[in-house]
């Protein structure tokens, strides 16, 4: 039988969960606007009428803040991007469903700053320690998930296709980042543009074998 202290115990417990979540996603869109290092837990108190205190115990440094921010990131990168594109077949056809939830994910966007990477990954690149880890560590797994997806559509285009994976998917990276900056500043002909990049350089993947 629970006594009434357990009880008392997992209310607050739901409470500071439910705190959590709703502190990190305000967290998420912030970091996507003014960078990680714009966050703050009186920032946060303000902006969410919470005391600082409570914020700050809920995770104790800035650093873990920011760690479970870009963490949050990413989840909800993976549920709008990533895991849409997984019911199409593997190869070219999942990686254009990848560019095109990428673009969507940057272009409606789910985060008001745009790509969140984008905006932090400047910020950390020269910054040894674990939040520059976790950021790098999303963004080569993003550029090794479109590698795989290329190296797939060679097997099956044949092994004559002269395809680098990983070079096309640095090069896909790079005019995504590109485009993300071009919406940011009101280019509305940047999602075009992507997919005539994409295009080109899948085209050795429709050429006929020996061409």
């Amino acid at each position: 039988m629970r006594t009434v202290s357990e009880d008392v115990q997992d209310g607050r417990l739901l409470r500071g969960l439910r705190s959590r979540r709703t502190i990190v996603r305000h967290a998420v869109d912030t970091a996507s606007l003014e960078g990680l290092d714009g966050l703050s837990f009186g920032r946060l108190a303000t902006d969410l009428n919470l005391g600082k205190s409570s914020v700050q115990t809920l995770f104790a440094t800035k650093e873990k803040l920011q760690l479970a921010v870009i963490e949050a990131a990413h989840e909800v990168f993976q549920e709008a991007v990533i895991r849409p594109a997984l019911a199409r077949p593997q190869g070219a056809e999942r990686l254009r469903a990848l560019v095109e939830h990428w673009l969507a994910y940057a272009e409606q966007p789910l985060f008001p700053g745009g790509c969140f990477w984008a905006a932090n990954l400047p910020q950390f690149d020269s910054r040894p320690g674990p939040v520059r880890d976790m950021l790098a560590g999303q963004q080569r797994a993003w550029r090794d998930r479109v590698a795989a997806e290329l190296r797939h559509a060679v097997d099956d285009a044949g092994t004559s296709v002269g395809l680098d994976a990983d070079l096309t998917a640095f090069q896909i990276d790079a005019v995504l980042t590109a485009a993300n900056t071009a919406m940011r500043l009101g280019d509305d002909t940047a999602a075009a543009k992507v997919r005539r990049v994409v295009d080109s350089l899948l085209a050795p993947l429709a050429a006929p074998a020996g061409k």
